[in-house]
């Protein structure tokens, strides 16, 4: 199953056959000081600093979250989107918990975003839905309703099955729902990597979508954060994890290696050309 995303011109492929494609998670206020400092006083440069950084080490799309206490979010978002647009050619995933924000900001996006996130929730399916229809976004569902999250992974499957009936139901066609199975803290459930990850397993083996999850919530609260996440990561990928939104230059060079070892990756070039990117770095 293929999702397409788009920039301006630059066209992103997001493949339940691979390669892995990588969602750069940098642009999150969450812990940034001064990106929260300068998106107040509407300055795009910092943003900018960790978009390119981000590109450079090969993420695929790029995550927009400008939400902070105090910020008109349907104004900032779609002003942060054109400053993106106008510097890089690069699809991206607009993340904001307002579906005015989202809205707001596709009315301004040039190319084809994907929207983080839809959930089981009625309010949720009913707000986004057609908002991604109306222009033409790919979704991200998170296996969340109404009840709250479930640590039964085959509960799990059943609200990812309901998103996409629900997309589908509207005129969303089902290869543009991405399921996002929700990574969990470990440190507070010793459960909860493993419940993640059999609903990989049940989403890639059932329904054959492209998967993605915040390749970091697992080790929140722990030391040594980098082994923990890679080790997940290497497991969520070989279940059927295709596109992770994560720091790219902390995983890129695990994804390519996960890409080789899975046959992803013909005679190993993207491997070697993030190898002699590190080098000229």
């Amino acid at each position: 199953m293929k999702t397409v995303l788009s920039g301006k011109t630059k066209e992103v492929v997001i493949s339940t056959e691979g390669p892995v494609i990588i969602i750069g998670e940098s642009i999150n206020p969450t812990r940034r000081r001064k990106l929260v400092s300068t998106l107040q006083e509407k300055n795009f440069e910092y943003m900018l600093s960790i978009a390119r950084s981000q590109i450079e080490a090969m993420a695929d799309v790029l995550d927009v979250n400008v939400g902070f206490p105090g910020v008109v979010d349907e104004e900032l978002l779609p002003q942060a989107v054109v400053a993106l647009q106008d510097n890089f050619d690069i699809p991206l995933c607009l993340d904001s918990p307002n579906p005015a924000a989202i809205e707001a900001a596709l009315k301004v996006a040039k190319g084809r975003c994907l929207i983080n996130s839809v959930n089981g929730e009625e309010r949720s399916l009913e707000r986004l839905l057609p908002i991604a229809k109306e222009y033409g976004a790919a979704i991200i569902g998170l296996v969340l309703d109404d009840d709250g999250i479930t640590h039964d992974p085959e509960k799990r499957l059943r609200i990812a099955e309901k998103i996409i009936e629900r997309a589908v139901r509207i005129g969303i066609r089902e290869e543009d729902v991405i399921i996002d199975p929700m990574a969990m803290a470990v440190s507070a459930d010793p459960n909860a990597c493993r419940v993640t990850l059999e609903t990989i397993r049940l989403v890639h083996d059932r329904l054959g979508h492209n998967i993605t999850q915040g390749a970091s919530n697992i080790s929140f609260g722990l030391p040594n954060r980098e082994n923990i996440n890679n080790a997940y990561m290497a497991m969520s990928i070989m279940l059927g994890l295709t596109c992770p939104i994560a720091n790219p230059e902390k995983i890129t060079g695990l994804v390519r290696a996960a890409d080789i070892v899975l046959g992803r990756d013909d005679y190993a070039i993207r491997f070697i050309e993030h190898y002699q990117a590190n080098l000229q770095s």
